[in-house]
């Protein structure tokens, strides 16, 4: 009853799924690093080559402007359980203003300070022992925008390629659940890890694309390495060894039996107790049930195919009853810690008969 493993239709729709992931996933990253993160550099470069304003400069110039200003309060405010603090400030020419710091200011009320403005927002303030550096400090904002378009480019793009190479690959497992396919998403999550830490690292997209490139190598033969040890690791036998429980009273677990026969497609659950064992739409199992017959011969416990048609899924968690009603093939389908019922109850069944 062992499936061959051909290639089945049912693929075309994950292919597409990745493939529209990869396309959006790209777009994304594309305008992320083409909008907001090119502004951002192109902002932090403007700042950086800023000069002291002369004469007539002013708050809203392109240059740093400095003026003196005393501390009328401090204000703590709390996000996402990191707090900032305001600075409430009344400069020399009765201007009030407030900027934010991220960490505890070393003065308070009453202190005077210098603040430094830039393009109309205050960008460091110069207490008397140190120089603190406000929110509004355009510097390295870009590494953030860049580290969301390499993860999210390199995951989707990632996955995109990983599930296209598996459609066209020849299948040397019939499972549904490989790690041959799950060795290389992981390695797609890992590059798109690295990506994020290379552009919190580095000073632009430039560089870190070329630590991603040095990264791509290692990765690759990784996720190669685990395919090949996956691929060794399921050839033969997949018959997974399950003790049968025989059940002291009826018990409705999720479920479903697959075949040409009468009590197959019940409604998502299944009750098992002592010798019988039934499919039914209601959770409670008090209507509706189809009994399986005595003849019903349980074969082996195996992992869910890929050519299993219309299984239900349980989290990865998914077992599959191969059995036999004379000559008819039949699959029950649970899950795995449900397994064990299902046995004892077609065990108990076929003593009982």
């Amino acid at each position: 009853m062992t499936p061959t493993a051909d290639r089945d239709p049912r693929t075309r729709r994950p292919t597409r799924a990745a493939v529209a992931l990869g396309v959006v996933c790209g777009l994304v990253a594309a305008w992320l690093l083409l909008g907001p993160a090119r502004g951002a550099l192109d902002e932090e470069r403007a700042y950086r080559a800023a000069v002291a304003c002369g004469t007539d400069g002013g708050r809203d110039g392109d240059c740093l402007w400095t003026t003196g200003a005393r501390i009328e309060r401090v204000e703590e405010e709390r996000s996402r359980r990191l707090p900032s603090y305001w600075l409430y400030l009344r400069e020399a020419d009765g201007t009030t203003s407030r900027t934010r710091l991220n960490d505890h200011p070393p003065a308070g009320a009453g202190q005077r300070v210098e603040v430094t403005y830039w393009r109309h927002q205050i960008r460091w303030v110069d207490f008397p022992a140190e120089r603190r550096h406000t929110t509004a400090d355009p510097r390295d904002d870009h590494r953030v925008y860049t580290a969301w378009a390499f993860g999210v480019g390199l995951y989707g793009l990632g996955v995109m390629a990983v599930v296209l190479w598996w459609s066209r690959r020849p299948r040397t497992t019939p499972r549904a659940h490989s790690w041959q396919l799950g060795w290389p998403l992981l390695g797609a999550l890992a590059l798109a890890a690295a990506g994020v830490a290379a552009a919190l690292a580095t000073d632009g997209p430039g560089a870190a694309f070329l630590a991603v490139v040095a990264a791509l190598p290692v990765i690759a033969a990784l996720s190669w390495a685990g395919v090949r040890l996956a691929a060794r690791r399921e050839r033969g036998d997949d018959t997974v060894a399950v003790t049968p429980r025989v059940p002291d009273r009826e018990r409705v677990v999720f479920g479903e039996i697959v075949g040409e026969v009468p009590y197959a497609r019940g409604g998502g659950h299944l009750v098992a107790g002592p010798g019988v064992l039934a499919s039914t739409p209601d959770p409670t199992g008090g209507f509706r049930r189809r009994e399986a017959p005595p003849t019903l011969t349980p074969l082996r416990v195996r992992p869910p195919y890929h050519t299993d048609r219309d299984i239900p899924d349980y989290g990865g968690r998914t077992l599959v009853l191969e059995c036999d009603d004379n000559g008819t093939p039949v699959l029950i389908v649970t899950h795995r810690k449900d397994m064990p019922w299902i046995l004892g109850a077609l065990g108990h069944a076929a003593n009982a008969s």
